[in-house]
């Protein structure tokens, strides 16, 4: 039966019902939408666009799988966070004592900086392809961060995080300008299918198929979504709605990925050109879906790394406050947060300030960034599980069979996938 087929008394209760859970699902909007968003930052578009580039349409398979493990990370930790009301870091340091939360913290903040450099990078380039002065530029989006973190709240910092996720919009069109074959591009959603399948392929497939899963589900993230949602301080009466926009946040996030594959593997895999970076995506694609599809496609990675470094910048920050027990909030002022601010903001000045040194070795700030990475995400998520899967604790909202289980899957397939990109990442290098 539709809503059309009922009687009008029961049409008004229908869409009067369906209104208030739309009013309540919008209520604790955001913190997983956002996270997950941020999944997509400098770093990500450059391998996403690489993954294209190299691999074609049948990388567009892992994606579904990625997602699903997203989807089930994400899904875990906003749960925690709402029905205990206390995020992820304050409840290891709780629950696990010090010595956990101080090496965890320590791991955290070293390979977010490495994320950070590469990000303010990032914005570096493409401030150069687009024939503007780096430094003036990476000066501005320090600034910029420090009026919306500092001077802002969290309101104005959801908002306009969330509004320059629409940024991410420009891949859609710079991918249909690139005239793919979508009917080879959504069939390889279902199996990877449509490359000759030589050693030298599966190797790439292998190794760059990891580096999609490591780009995705990070450590930073898994803190970010529990802090940014204990700083909404969204009510545990409205758990399901955050579990809801947490599926809706890992479909969004690999939505705008799918574009960014199509749009490089319909014009740089086709015509077999090589790619070792995301920036050098917007130049290359230009000969193929035009001048706009190009432009677009890099100001979608600067907006990606200005993203980037605000988000994971945050994550941090929170980690250190919830970590030690100190206030944290964007809703305190300057004077009420001042660790917490000072942190967010010296990571910033450090990695803009690293990334304009050309001396510096974006390479080994990679390798030592994987290498933190590979070695605290099944951490992360062991505490995680033991967490959610903890009666007194969750109370009615423990993990179920299912979710116990899968979840533990889950923390198989990502802990191997971190131990082997990087194990190939050292070989390589």
């Amino acid at each position: 039966m539709t809503p059309s087929t009922l009687s009008p008394k029961k049409q008004a209760f229908f869409f009067s019902n369906f209104g208030k859970k739309l009013l309540l699902f919008f209520s604790v909007f955001g913190p997983a939408t956002i996270t997950a968003m941020a999944d997509n930052d400098a770093s990500g578009v450059a391998t996403y666009a690489v993954a294209g580039a190299k691999l074609g349409y049948p990388i567009l398979f892992l994606l579904v799988v990625v997602t699903v493990l997203l989807a089930v990370t994400q899904e875990m930790g906003i749960r925690l966070t709402v029905v205990t009301g206390k995020g992820l870091a304050d409840l290891i340091r709780e629950k696990f004592g010090v010595q956990a939360s101080m090496f965890m913290f320590a791991a955290l903040m070293i390979a977010n900086m490495g994320i950070l450099i590469v990000d303010a990078t990032a914005v570096k380039v493409t401030a150069e392809i687009f024939h503007l002065p780096p430094a003036p530029v990476v000066i501005l989006v320090v600034a910029a961060s420090y009026l919306i973190i500092v001077k802002g709240n969290y309101k104005l910092t959801q908002s306009f995080v969330l509004v320059a996720c629409l940024f991410f919009l420009v891949y859609i069109y710079s991918a249909f300008k690139a005239t793919p074959d979508w009917k080879l591009a959504l069939g390889n959603l279902l199996y990877p299918h449509g490359v000759q399948a030589t050693p030298q392929y599966i190797r790439n497939y292998l190794i760059i198929g990891m580096g999609v899963l490591g780009t995705t589900i990070t450590n930073w993230g898994q803190f970010f979504i529990s802090s940014f949602a204990h700083d909404k301080k969204i009510e545990k009466g409205k758990v399901g709605f955050s579990q809801a926009e947490s599926y809706w946040g890992a479909f969004l996030t690999d939505f705008f990925s799918f574009f960014m594959i199509v749009a490089t593997a319909a014009t740089l895999f086709v015509h077999q050109i090589p790619l070792v970076s995301g920036e050098q995506a917007a130049l290359a694609i230009r000969p193929f879906a035009g001048e706009l599809a190009g432009t677009l496609f890099g100001i979608g990675i600067l907006n990606a790394g200005f993203m980037g470094l605000v988000i994971v910048s945050l994550s941090t920050a929170y980690a250190f406050a919830e970590f030690f027990g100190i206030p944290g909030s964007l809703n305190n002022t300057f004077k009420e947060s001042k660790s917490f601010y000072v942190l967010f903001l010296l990571q910033l000045v450090i990695a803009d300030g690293v990334a304009l040194f050309p001396q510096v070795s974006l390479f080994q700030i990679i390798i030592a960034t994987q290498v933190i990475s590979a070695f605290t995400l099944p951490p992360i998520f062991y505490y995680l599980i033991r967490l959610t899967n903890n009666r007194a604790l969750m109370g009615e909202f423990v993990n179920n069979a299912f979710q116990k289980y899968f979840s533990i899957a889950c923390t198989v397939v990502i802990g191997v996938a971190s131990l082997f990109t990087l194990a190939v990442t050292l070989v390589k290098f």
